[in-house]
């Protein structure tokens, strides 16, 4: 697959613009990227947990081979999901202070953070703190104490048993509300970012909730106030948990499933909806004055969610979601692989996220050369891994990676867009069709170009845009799946979308 040059630099550092406001995010699951066994296989001992299982494999270094591929894409942060210590799938950890040596060692992720700023890509971790193994040493202790001890004030019970996170008896939540497990989170995400991360995705922020996650983050902003900490959340009010937690920005799943949802089901009210409560998280309500805009998170899957490919029965479609995900407000972030058109379908099962994620090749230049005309990988497969990345189309691949580079430029070039103001034009929404005014919000700099328009076509014919309209850009998503040629000059494509001035 080819690859162009690195995106337009970042604002300086002197910007008024705040350091993440034009971040676009790469999403990794390491342990399936990298090819890490799927269990571990030296936790026998009775006495694990102090330093037992040192088999370590050097496997974290296969990401560095895609940090180039990370720029050329058009972002500058890689967010990685868990790298700790942890007994299979990383949500349940053995040691927040160890690497997991699946993927190697604290050398291997101390070259990983060099290589990562010397290309100048923040790094970003993902913080399992709202539980632990149900082998972790703490849980051994309280079991061993009991619930009046200690060890026993430090996770969550369910009678004498330890409370399991969502039913599941092998992740036992940690009390967030005790001081002392307060403290030691605080502690160990201080820890790493004096090591050179440059942020935190903290893992199932809502359980706990804001209240709790409050004063950790307070010891973490003394610290580190420039740190970036994005919490998941699925349902609420993201904007009220962010300012309750201290959390820079939150998982906009809303958003999310409206995409899919309503591209597949070609009903673009339903995404109308959605958009308009984008609108309500970025700039608030009529009660939340004329404060700085709220940015979410969003994206078309992730590491739990089905892929993006997989979702849409029309492949061509993924040009409209190409489209939303690059230039509505909020920071974006791509699940590795969906750039090219990984497919991929999570099912709930044990095991039921490996196709998710997937074993991807040692570089792009791997890719290219292992992954047959099917889309799927035709190279030797490790026994007990993830199953290897798969691709809707090989040739349709490169023609995927360019649409998202030329969506992302049109992004950065436009960098109002990061904190636009959003509404759907109710006169031209149909169930197939919508044009979305972006514009500069309040706070944008004079100079700031007027706003611009996005057209959505679902349909098969083309649709005219006015006459007066100046096109940025056109996503065709047929030209993109099958190389059929550009769209009709003063069209939105059908299945396909059109930025215009």
């Amino acid at each position: 697959m080819e690859t162009s040059s690195a995106p337009e630099a970042l604002p300086a550092p002197d910007s008024d613009a705040p350091r993440w406001q034009h971040a676009i995010c790469w999403q990794v699951y390491p342990l399936g990227f990298c090819g890490a066994p799927l269990h571990r296989e030296d936790l026998g001992a009775e006495t694990y947990g102090e330093r037992q299982g040192d088999n370590v494999v050097h496997r974290l270094d296969r990401i560095v081979g895609w940090l180039d591929h990370l720029l050329a894409l058009g972002a500058d942060v890689l967010i990685l999901n868990p790298i700790f210590d942890s007994v299979s799938h990383g949500y349940d950890t053995l040691d927040h202070l160890r690497v997991d040596p699946r993927l190697g060692d604290e050398a291997d992720l101390d070259a990983l953070i060099a290589a990562c700023r010397e290309r100048g890509i923040s790094l970003v971790l993902d913080g399992v703190f709202n539980h632990v193994s149900h082998l972790h040493p703490l849980v051994r202790r309280a079991l061993a104490d009991g619930p009046d001890s200690p060890a026993g004030a430090c996770i969550r019970w369910s009678g004498a048993h330890p409370y399991g996170f969502e039913g599941n008896e092998d992740l036992v939540e940690l009390n967030l509300a005790e001081p002392a497990v307060q403290e030691r989170i605080a502690q160990v995400m201080n820890l790493w970012l004096d090591r050179g991360i440059d942020g935190w995705r903290l893992d199932a922020m809502y359980a706990a909730g804001p209240e709790a996650w409050a004063p950790i983050l307070d010891m973490v902003r003394a610290e580190h106030p420039e740190a970036w900490i994005l919490g998941e959340v699925i349902h609420g009010d993201y904007r009220a948990f962010a300012e309750a937690s201290g959390a820079d920005s939150i998982t906009q799943y809303e958003l999310w499933k409206a995409i899919w949802s309503s591209i597949r089901e070609t009903n673009l009210f339903e995404l109308a909806h959605a958009i308009g409560r984008h609108e309500a998280f970025v700039h608030g309500g009529e009660d939340d004055g004329e404060g700085a805009p709220f940015l979410p998170l969003t994206f078309l899957g992730n590491h739990d969610t089905t892929r993006i490919a997989s979702q849409l029965e029309d492949g061509r479609d993924l040009a409209v979601a190409f489209a939303l995900l690059a230039l509505l407000p909020g920071i974006p972030a791509i699940y590795a692989g969906d750039e090219m058109g990984a497919v991929g379908t999570k099912e709930e099962r044990a095991g039921g996220d490996d196709s998710v994620r997937p074993l991807f090749p040692a570089s792009p230049d791997a890719l290219r050369s292992g992954i047959g005309p099917d889309g799927t990988w035709h190279g030797e497969i490790p026994v007990g891994t993830s199953p290897s990345l798969a691709l809707l189309s090989r040739p349709a691949a490169p023609r995927l990676f360019e649409v998202h580079q030329r969506l992302l430029g049109l992004r950065r070039r436009e960098g109002w867009l990061a904190t636009a103001r959003i509404r759907v034009d109710e006169d031209s929404l149909t169930n197939a069709s919508v044009r979305i005014v972006l514009e500069p919000d309040g706070l944008a700099p004079s100079d700031t170009p007027r706003g611009l328009a996005l057209w959505l076509n679902l349909g098969d014919e083309p649709l005219d845009l006015p006459n007066d309209a100046e096109v940025l850009t056109q996503v065709s998503g047929a030209d993109m799946l099958d190389a059929v040629g550009p769209a009709a000059p003063g069209t939105v494509p059908a299945h396909g979308a059109a930025a215009v001035r």
